[in-house]
C-alpha cells in the first residue's frame, strides 16, 4: 500500500506503456532487418548466408561500441531530462557524438580498404572470406550512418520522444527489407545483385536514417549538439560521463567480442554450423526484442526519478520491472519454441542444418528468463544509476572464465558434437541470474548523479 500511494500503480504502467511499445518495436524491427538478410539470402545459397552471417559479426562488434556510447549517453540524458536541464543534455550529446563518429569512421576504414582481413578472423573457408569481404566493402558507408544516427534517436528516446525514434527506425527497416528483396532477386526489372543487392540496401536504409533523425532533431523544441561543444567539450561532463560509462563499454564490448568468438567456434564447425547457428540467433534476437525494450524504458524511467532525487520512487520501479521481466522472458521463451515449425518451414537449408537448427531453438529458449532479468538489471537498471560495474565484471566471469573457454575446449580439443558446443556457449544467462539478483537487492544504483550547477 505505501508503495502504491508513492508511486501509483496507474502512473507506473502509463509511463512503462508509452515508452516500451515504441522502444520494443525499434528493437524488433532493427532484428527484423538481420532476419530478412539472412531468409532471403538463405532462399538464394547457403554459402551467401553463411558468408554475411560472418561479415555481419563486424556490424555487430561496430554496434557494440554504438550501444556503450549510447548507453552512457542515456544514463545521463535520463537523469538530467528528470532534472529539467536540457543544456547538460546538449552539452554531453555533443561530446559522445564526436567519440561515435570518431569510432564508426575506424570500422568504416577497414572493412572498406582491409575486409578480407576481417573475413579471416571467422573463418579459413576462402569462398565465405570472399563472399563476406564483398557485402563489407560494399556496406561500408553504414558504420558512418549508424555512428551518427544512434546518438540522435537515443537523445530523441530520453526526452519524451521515443515514438517518433521508432517510427524513423521503423521506416529505415521497412526501405532495408523492401530494397533487399529488390535488389537480391531481381525484381521490377532490376538486376539481380545478391549479396551486393544486401549490402546496398544496408546503405540506402541507414542514409535514411541519419537524415531522418538529425532533421527531426533540427525541429524547434529539440535537444541539438551545440557546434562549440562538439569542438570544445565540457571538462566537468566529459569526466562524469567517462566515471560511470566505461564501464558500459567495456562491459559491452568483452560481452560483444566473446559473443563474436562464439561465432568463431561455430565457424569452424561447418556450413551447416554456420548456416543454422545464424538462423537460431536471429529468432532469438527477434524474441528478446520485448526484453530490450522493458530494459531501455526501465533504465529512462529509473533514471529519470533519480534525477529529479525521487530515491524510494526509483527503488519502487525497479522491484516492478524486475518481476515484469520475469514474465516477459517466460513468455517469449514459450513464444519461440511456438515458432520453430514456422521458422523450419521458411529457411532453405541441408538437412543437417534444419536438425541443428530444430535443436538449436529449443534450447535457446531455455535462457530467456535469465535473458530477460539480467538485461533489465545489467543494461536497465545498474547503469542508470551509474552502478555498472557489476554487471562488466559478472559479464567477464561468465562469458570469458566460463562460457568461451568451454566451448572452445568442447569444439576444438574434445571435438564434441554440434549441438553440445552449441548448448556450452548458451549458458551464460542462466549462469549468471543469481548473482545479479542477490546484487540488485543491496540498491547500491541509487544514485542521482547530476550536478547542481555544470
Amino acid at each position: 500500500m505505501i508503495s502504491a500511494q508513492i508511486f501509483p500503480r496507474r502512473e507506473f504502467y502509463k509511463k512503462l506503456v508509452v515508452l516500451v511499445i515504441p522502444i520494443s518495436l525499434q528493437s524488433f524491427m532493427v532484428s527484423l532487418v538481420n532476419a530478412s538478410d539472412a531468409l532471403m539470402l538463405a532462399r538464394l545459397d547457403q554459402t551467401a548466408l553463411s558468408a554475411v552471417s560472418l561479415a555481419t559479426q563486424i556490424a555487430f562488434v561496430a554496434n557494440l561500441f554504438l550501444a556503450a556510447f549510447s548507453s552512457g549517453l542515456s544514463i545521463f540524458a535520463s537523469q538530467y531530462w528528470g532534472k529539467g536541464d536540457r543544456a547538460a543534455i546538449a552539452r554531453i550529446f555533443a561530446y559522445v557524438l564526436k567519440i561515435s563518429t570518431l569510432v564508426a569512421l575506424i570500422f568504416f576504414v577497414f572493412s572498406l580498404f582491409f575486409p578480407r582481413f576481417l573475413m579471416k578472423i571467422y573463418t579459413d573457408s576462402q569462398n565465405l572470406i570472399e563472399e563476406g569481404a564483398m557485402y563489407l566493402k560494399i556496406a561500408s558507408p553504414s558504420f558512418l550512418c549508424a555512428g551518427i544516427s544512434q546518438m540522435y534517436l537515443c537523445i530523441l528516446k530520453n526526452s519524451s520522444h521515443a515514438g517518433k525514434a521508432s517510427l524513423i527506425t521503423a521506416v529505415s527497416v521497412i526501405l532495408n527489407i523492401f530494397l533487399n528483396a529488390v535488389l537480391i532477386y531481381g525484381l521490377f526489372g532490376f538486376p539481380q545483385f545478391g549479396i551486393k543487392g544486401a549490402a546496398i540496401a544496408t546503405v540506402f536504409a541507414r542514409f535514411v536514417e541519419l537524415v531522418w533523425s538529425v532533421a527531426e532533431s533540427s525541429r524547434r523544441e529539440r535537444i541539438r549538439p551545440p557546434l562549440k561543444a562538439i569542438i570544445w567539450s565540457d571538462s566537468i561532463l566529459r569526466l562524469d560521463y567517462w566515471k560511470y560509462s566505461y564501464p558500459v563499454l567495456v562491459n559491452l564490448v568483452a560481452w560483444g567480442f566473446g559473443f563474436s568468438a562464439y561465432s568463431v567456434i561455430m565457424g569452424h564447425l561447418g556450413s551447416d554450423a554456420v548456416a543454422s547457428n545464424s538462423i537460431a540467433n536471429i529468432v532469438k534476437n527477434l524474441s528478446a526484442a520485448l526484453s530490450a525494450g522493458l530494459a531501455s524504458a526501465g533504465g529512462i524511467m529509473v533514471g529519470n526519478e533519480l534525477g529529479r532525487g525521487e530515491t524510494e520512487r526509483a527503488r519502487i520501479c525497479g522491484g516492478r520491472l524486475v518481476r515484469i521481466a520475469l514474465l516477459t522472458g517466460l513468455f517469449t521463451g514459450l513464444c519461440l519454441i511456438a515458432v520453430t515449425p514456422l521458422v523450419l518451414s521458411l529457411v532453405d537449408l541441408s538437412d543437417t542444418a534444419k536438425d541443428y537448427l530444430k535443436i538449436m531453438l529449443i534450447l535457446c529458449s531455455y535462457n530467456m528468463i535469465g535473458k530477460s532479468s539480467n538485461t533489465l538489471t545489467n543494461c536497465g537498471i545498474f547503469p542508470a544509476g551509474g552502478d555498472s560495474k557489476f554487471s562488466m565484471i559478472c559479464d567477464a566471469i561468465t562469458m570469458w572464465a566460463i562460457s568461451v573457454p568451454v566451448g572452445f575446449l568442447l569444439a576444438f580439443v574434445f571435438h564434441a558434437p554440434v549441438i553440445v558446443v552449441f548448448f556450452a556457449i548458451n549458458l551464460d544467462e542462466i549462469v549468471k541470474m543469481p548473482a545479479i539478483y542477490v546484487y540488485y537487492k543491496k540498491y547500491r544504483w541509487l544514485r542521482n548523479l547530476t550536478r547542481e550547477s555544470v
